[in-house]
């Protein structure tokens, strides 16, 4: 019971602190003013939103789009009451941008208009699906690594490394064909490397909760659901951006395999392939890890000692 409710008041308390009242910190945004226009829109975005914003100067309105475009800004101001803007990063980042460049543009004494160079997919208009996919990606790396263990104890190592290959593959074909563009539509990216980024994703989860297993025991199954379950997937980025999360929980989007996986997916569907490349180097480096500390524990543990009595045998004596 107290692990249970544990549990429970951990993932009540991270979300509400996540998403309670969500606001920007230094969110990125860009501009083509200079000088005292830009002097000027600096005021009035940190009458909006202190602390909310930092912002990029860019040297035309091309520069300043491609900018939008692979996410290196969620918005960027062209000056008389211009503003382009990613509908793809979610409700919550157009309301923020929207509102807080309505100020800027209505001191300049213009109307604000928009347009939007990133738009939301067909099938993901509110932004959200990639967080439900990332979600159920997680929740069932999470029941592997719990399960294996618990089912086949005794299963040799190089079975278990397959089975947990194997997972991660089929586990990425079934998430892309479901949201991508063969199903819901809700990720239109290219389905090879949705499904590699997928795969590596529920591997890397998987691959880490059977490593706190083994390490802390029936614990470990307590942990990795904190550290994936809750903090994994309330700072991956899915809801709204980690520029949104309060400081303490920031960092984990770029470190868990969920925020790193999420923002390859978003990327790779809307953002120009934004994060796929940290993607590729992050995911593999905590499946290698994992699969190294379970070798460890699993393969040289047991057999060092079989090797020393082996060497402790009397030896028969020479006739």
């Amino acid at each position: 019971m107290a692990v249970v409710l544990l549990i429970g008041t951990v993932f009540v308390s991270v979300y509400l602190a996540a998403f309670h009242a969500p606001r920007p910190h230094e969110l990125r945004v860009g501009t083509t003013e200079v000088g005292t226009h830009q002097a000027h829109m600096r005021e009035g975005l940190a009458r909006a939103i202190p602390g909310g914003f930092t912002l990029e100067t860019y040297p035309d309105e091309s520069a300043a789009r491609r900018a939008v475009q692979d996410r290196s800004v969620y918005a960027a101001y062209l000056g008389r009451g211009r503003l382009l803007y990613g509908s793809a990063n979610g409700a919550s980042v157009t309301a923020t941008v929207t509102t807080a460049f309505g100020s800027v543009a209505h001191a300049e004494h213009h109307d604000l208009s928009v347009q939007d160079v990133a738009p939301a997919a067909a099938g993901d208009t509110r932004g959200l699906s990639v967080f439900y996919a990332a979600f159920g990606l997680v929740l069932a790396g999470y029941l592997f690594g719990m399960t294996t263990y618990q089912v086949a104890p005794q299963l040799q190592y190089r079975w278990r490394m397959a089975s947990l290959a194997l997972f991660g593959a089929v586990g990425g074909v079934l998430v892309t064909t479901i949201a991508g563009s063969t199903g819901f539509g809700a990720l239109p990216g290219p389905f090879l490397p949705l499904a590699l980024v997928a795969a590596l994703t529920g591997a890397a989860v998987g691959g880490t909760t059977m490593v706190l297993l083994r390490l802390f025991g029936s614990a470990g199954v307590s942990l990795a659901s904190i550290l994936l379950l809750i903090l994994g997937n309330s700072s991956s980025g899915g809801i709204m951006p980690a520029a949104y999360l309060p400081g303490w929980l920031r960092p984990l989007s770029e470190i868990l395999p969920v925020g790193i996986g999420v923002r390859a997916m978003q990327g790779l569907s809307r953002f120009q392939h934004d994060g796929l490349t940290r993607a590729l180097v992050i995911l593999p480096v905590w499946v290698l890890g994992a699969a190294l500390v379970l070798y460890l524990k699993d393969v040289f543990r047991r057999a060092t000692p079989t090797v020393v009595a082996e060497q402790a045998e009397p030896q028969p004596a020479a006739t």
